[in-house]
C-alpha cells in the first residue's frame, strides 16, 4: 500500500520525507501569549490572595480579635489544602487539560476573594468574622494548586524548544510578583485597623476580571498542532504509572527533597518577615520594602536566568550555583536581621537572596521534567510543589515553636496587644542551617541526563541545544 499524508491545516499532501514532516507539524501560535497572560494574572492575584494578611499579621489580628497563630493559618492554610489536592490537580492537568484546570482555579480564586470580603463586614457577629474570612481563604487555597501547577504544561503545549523555559520563567514569576504586590500594598492600605475592609475589596476586584478573562478567552487545552516533538507525547505515561517512574528515580527524589526544602524557606521569608522584622524596632513599611526586594530581585534574575538556560540548557549548573549563592543571602538575612538599626544591610542581604533564591524557581521546574521525561509535566512539577508544601507546614510550626516570649522589648513595633513581643533570634538561625544542609545534599548527590532534549534530538535527528526547522517550525500561527 502506498504511504498517503494526511492534510495537516489546510497543508498540501506531499512525498513523505519523516524530517520535512516534523517541520510542517511544529507550529505556533499567536493565542499562546493570551493564555500565558491570563495565567500570570490569576497567578498573581492567588499570590496576593495567599499573603493578604502577612505583611499586616498585627493590624488583622487586632482587627478580628484573634491571635498572631490564628493570623499565620490564613497563609498556612494554603499549605495544607494543597497536599491533599495537587494529586487531583496533577491528574487533572495531564487528563482533562489546561483549560478546564485554569477557569476552575480562577472561579475558586474569585469566589474565595469575594468571601473574604463579606466575612469582615460589620452586619456580621464579630465571632464570625474570622470563620468567614478563613473559608473564604481556604476557597483560595483550593484554587492555588489548579494555578501553580500550570506553567511547565503551558510551555511544553504550547511553546517552542527554545521559549519554554522563558515562557515557564514569566508564568512562575507572576507568583511572586503578587507577594511583592501584597509586601508593598498590604502595609500602605492598611494605615490602621479600619481600613481592613478596604484592603480585601481592593484585593477582589481583579481576581473577578480575571475570571471573566479566563473562562470567556480560553477555549483550548491544546493548539491544534505541537510546537515541538516533545509537545507530541506529552501525556505519553499514564498518571499512577508517572508517580511510579518518578518514586524510582534518584535524580528526581533528590530534587524533590532538596528544592523542597528551598520553596518552604521561601514561604517562611515571606509569611513571617514582618513578625521576624518588628520585634527590632523595624517598622511594617519597612518590612514590606525589605519583602518588596526580594521579590523584586528574584523577578531579575529569573529574566536573566530563563534567557541564559534557553540558549544554554545548563539547567543543573545554573540551579546548583543559584542554591548555593541563596544559602548565603539567607544566612546573611538570619545575622543582620536580628541586629537593630541596620536597614540597609537588611535590605541587601533580602535583595541578594531573591536574586538568587527565587529566580532559580522556574529552572528547577524545568529540571523536573527533564529529568523525569517522559512523565507528564504537571505530574513532575506538581510533586516537587507538593514537597514544599509539607515542608513549609512542618517549617513553620517548627520556628514558630522555637521563639520565646522577650520579658523586656522596648524597640518592638509589633502590635501583639497585651502578649509579650517574641525573639526570632534562634527560629531564623535554624531556618538558614536547614536551607544550607539540603543545598548542601543538592550539589553533592543530585546528577542527571535531560531525557526530554535527549528524546527531541532523536526524533529530529540534530543535537539537543539546536533547534530543527526553525524558519518553518516557528513561525506564529493565528
Amino acid at each position: 500500500m502506498e504511504d498517503v499524508n494526511e492534510f495537516r491545516d489546510g497543508v498540501i499532501p506531499i512525498k513523505p520525507n519523516p524530517v520535512l514532516e516534523k517541520c510542517i507539524v511544529f507550529k505556533v501560535y499567536k493565542r499562546r501569549w493570551f493564555i500565558l497572560f491570563v495565567l500570570c494574572l490569576l497567578n498573581c492575584s492567588n499570590s496576593i490572595l495567599w499573603l493578604t494578611f502577612a505583611p499586616v499579621a498585627d493590624h488583622s489580628a487586632q482587627f478580628m480579635g484573634v491571635t498572631l497563630d490564628e493570623i499565620n493559618w490564613l497563609s498556612m492554610i494554603y499549605m495544607v489544602v494543597a497536599i491533599p489536592l495537587s494529586f487531583g490537580t496533577t491528574w487533572m492537568l495531564d487528563t482533562l487539560g489546561l483549560r478546564i484546570t485554569l477557569v476552575l482555579g480562577s472561579w475558586l480564586n474569585m469566589l474565595g476573594a469575594v468571601l473574604r470580603f463579606v466575612g469582615i463586614m460589620r452586619n456580621l457577629p464579630s465571632a464570625a468574622n474570622f470563620p468567614v474570612v478563613m473559608g473564604g481563604q481556604t476557597l483560595c487555597a483550593l484554587a492555588q494548586p489548579l494555578v501553580i501547577f500550570t506553567p511547565t504544561k503551558l510551555a511544553a503545549l504550547w511553546f517552542p524548544e527554545h521559549q519554554r523555559a522563558t515562557a515557564n520563567m514569566i508564568a512562575s514569576m507572576s507568583n511572586p510578583l503578587g507577594i511583592l504586590i501584597a509586601s508593598i500594598f498590604s502595609p500602605m492600605i492598611v494605615g490602621t485597623t479600619n481600613n481592613i475592609p478596604l484592603l480585601l475589596f481592593i484585593y477582589a476586584v481583579p481576581a473577578a476580571i480575571i475570571c471573566l478573562l479566563a473562562t470567556v478567552g480560553i477555549r483550548d487545552s491544546a493548539p491544534p498542532t505541537p510546537p515541538s516533538a516533545s509537545a507530541e507525547s506529552s501525556n505519553s505515561e499514564p498518571f499512577l504509572e508517572g508517580i511510579k517512574l518518578l518514586l524510582r528515580n534518584k535524580a528526581y527524589m533528590i530534587l524533590l527533597l532538596c528544592f523542597g526544602s528551598g520553596i518552604a524557606v521561601f514561604t517562611c521569608f515571606s509569611t513571617l518577615l514582618e513578625q521576624i522584622m518588628c520585634v527590632r524596632g523595624y517598622t511594617n513599611d519597612f518590612a514590606g520594602l525589605c519583602g518588596g526586594l526580594f521579590i523584586v530581585f528574584g523577578i531579575v534574575g529569573a529574566g536573566f536566568l530563563g534567557l541564559y538556560v534557553d540558549k544554554t540548557k545548563k539547567f543543573t549548573e545554573v540551579t546548583k550555583v543559584n542554591m548555593s549563592l541563596s544559602a548565603l543571602g539567607c544566612i546573611a538575612f538570619s545575622v543582620v536581621s536580628q541586629m537593630r538599626n541596620q536597614g540597609i544591610a537588611v535590605a541587601v542581604a533580602c535583595s541578594l537572596f531573591g536574586f538568587f533564591g527565587f529566580s532559580i524557581y522556574p529552572v528547577a521546574m524545568e529540571l523536573s521534567v527533564e529529568c523525569s521525561y517522559p512523565v507528564g509535566e504537571a505530574t513532575s512539577a506538581g510533586l516537587i510543589f507538593i514537597s514544599g508544601q509539607i515542608q513549609s507546614v512542618i517549617y513553620i510550626l517548627l520556628l514558630q515553636g522555637l521563639t520565646k516570649p522577650m520579658a523586656y522589648s522596648p524597640f518592638s513595633t509589633c502590635s501583639v496587644g497585651g502578649d509579650a513581643a517574641l525573639s526570632w533570634r534562634v527560629p531564623v538561625l535554624v531556618m538558614a542551617g536547614l536551607f544550607s544542609v539540603f543545598t548542601c545534599c543538592f550539589i553533592i548527590f543530585f546528577h542527571t541526563k535531560y531525557r526530554r532534549l535527549d528524546a527531541e534530538a532523536q526524533a529530529g535527528g540534530k543535537k539537543p541545544t539546536l533547534t530543527t526547522c526553525d524558519s518553518t517550525s516557528n513561525s506564529d500561527q493565528k
